[in-house]
C-alpha cells in the first residue's frame, strides 16, 4: 500500500483518538484502584537477597523511604485494563493487535501472580515468585506466541537494515520466544525509579508507533499509541514522589508486548537502539551476576546502573530524567536507522 499524505493524517487521527481514549479511561480506573490499594493494603515487600543470595545492603540503604510510605504495587492493572478495552472495543485486528495484546495480558497474569505472593508475604528472600520460574513462564508465553507468528501469520524471516530480508523458517519462533524473554526482563528490570520505566516505555512505544505508522501498519500504530496514553495516565501519579508502582504485573505485560511490536513491524534490529536505556540496565545487571559468580568481585556499587548512579550520589529525579533524554535520543536515532535502512 503506497503510503499518502491522506493516509497518514487518517492513521495518526485515529492513533490520537485511541491514545486519548486510554489515558482518559485509566484516569477513570485510577481512583477505584487506589481505594482497593489502600483498603487492602498493596504495599509492596522489600527484598533482603539478591538473585546471588547476598543481602541487598546498598538497595535497601537507597529504597528505605519508599517502603516506610506503605506505596501500593501493581498499579499497572490500571493501564493493562485501559489497554485491553480500548484495543478490544476499538482496534482488535487478527493480524495486527492481537498478538501484542495477548502478549500484554500474557506478561501482566505471570506479573500479577509474582505481585499478590510479594503483597502477601509469601516470598522467600525475594518477597516473590523466583526468577527461574518467572523465566519459564514468559518463555512459554513468547514461544506460544512465537508460534502463532509462525504458523498462524506466515511470518518466517526477519528484516534486517541495510541488507534485506533474512529466511529463518520455524526458527523466527525461537527468536520470537527470545526477543519476548529479553524486553520483558529488561523492563521488568529497569522499574527500579519513580517513573523511570514508564517515561521510557511510553517513549519507546511511541517511536515504534511512528514506525508502524510509516510502514501503513496503522492498526498496530494506534495499539502503540494507545499504550502511550494509558502509560501517561500513569506517570501522572508515578512521577516523583510516587504514589504506587505499577509492580510486576505493569513492567512484564509492558515489556513483552514491545518485543512483540518489534517482531510484527519487522524492526527487531532496531529494538535495541530504541531500548538503549532498558539493555544498559539488564546488561549491567548481567555483568554484575557474571563478575560476582566468576572474580568474587561486583563491578557496580549496586545494579542495574541506575542504582550505581545513585549509590555514586545522583538524585533520583537526576538519573530518572537523564535516563528519559538518552531514551528520546536513542529513539530518534532508531526511527532514523529503521527509515535509512528500508524497514519503512
Amino acid at each position: 500500500m503506497e503510503i499518502t499524505l491522506a493516509h497518514l493524517t487518517n492513521g495518526l487521527t485515529g492513533a490520537f483518538i485511541l491514545s486519548v481514549s486510554a489515558f482518559l479511561f485509566a484516569m477513570i480506573l485510577t481512583p477505584v484502584y487506589t481505594l482497593l490499594a489502600y483498603k487492602y493494603k498493596f504495599w509492596k515487600k522489600q527484598r533482603t537477597t539478591s538473585t546471588t543470595g547476598e543481602k541487598l545492603e546498598v538497595f535497601n540503604k537507597l529504597h528505605a523511604d519508599k517502603f516506610t510510605r506503605n506505596i501500593p504495587t501493581m498499579a499497572g492493572v490500571i493501564f493493562v485494563a485501559a489497554i485491553a478495552l480500548v484495543t478490544f472495543v476499538f482496534n482488535l485486528d487478527r493480524g495486527q493487535t492481537w498478538l501484542p495484546l495477548a502478549a500484554l495480558l500474557g506478561g501482566a497474569m505471570v506479573g500479577l501472580l509474582d505481585d499478590i505472593i510479594n503483597v502477601k508475604g509469601q516470598g522467600r528472600g525475594v518477597a516473590g515468585l523466583r526468577s527461574s520460574l518467572k523465566f519459564a513462564m514468559i518463555t512459554i508465553i513468547g514461544l506460544g506466541l512465537g508460534w502463532f507468528f509462525f504458523s498462524k501469520l506466515g511470518a518466517t524471516a526477519v528484516y534486517v537494515p541495510f541488507i534485506g530480508s533474512v529466511a529463518l523458517g520455524w526458527g523466527i519462533i525461537p527468536l520470537f520466544g527470545f526477543i519476548i524473554v529479553a524486553t520483558g526482563n529488561a523492563v521488568n528490570i529497569s522499574d527500579g525509579l519513580d517513573g523511570l520505566a514508564g517515561g521510557l516505555v511510553a517513549i519507546s512505544f511511541s517511536a515504534f508507533g511512528i514506525i508502524a505508522l510509516l510502514q501503513s501498519q496503522f492498526i498496530i500504530s494506534g495499539f502503540c499509541f494507545t499504550v502511550v496514553g494509558a502509560l501517561l495516565s500513569y506517570l501522572w501519579f508515578n512521577i516523583y514522589p510516587a504514589r504506587f508502582f505499577m509492580g510486576d504485573v505493569g513492567s512484564f505485560a509492558l515489556g513483552t508486548s514491545l518485543g512483540v511490536v518489534a517482531m510484527l513491524t519487522n524492526t527487531v534490529f532496531v529494538l535495541p537502539i530504541i531500548g538503549f536505556v532498558f539493555v544498559a540496565e539488564a546488561g549491567s545487571s548481567l555483568l554484575q551476576i557474571f563478575s560476582k559468580k566468576v572474580f568474587k568481585r561486583r563491578i557496580f556499587i549496586s545494579a542495574p546502573v541506575h542504582q550505581h548512579l545513585q549509590a555514586s550520589g545522583w538524585p533520583e529525579t537526576k538519573v530518572t530524567m537523564r535516563f528519559w533524554v538518552i531514551g528520546v535520543v536513542a529513539a530518534f536515532v532508531g526511527v532514523l536507522l529503521a527509515l535509512a535502512g528500508g524497514n519503512v
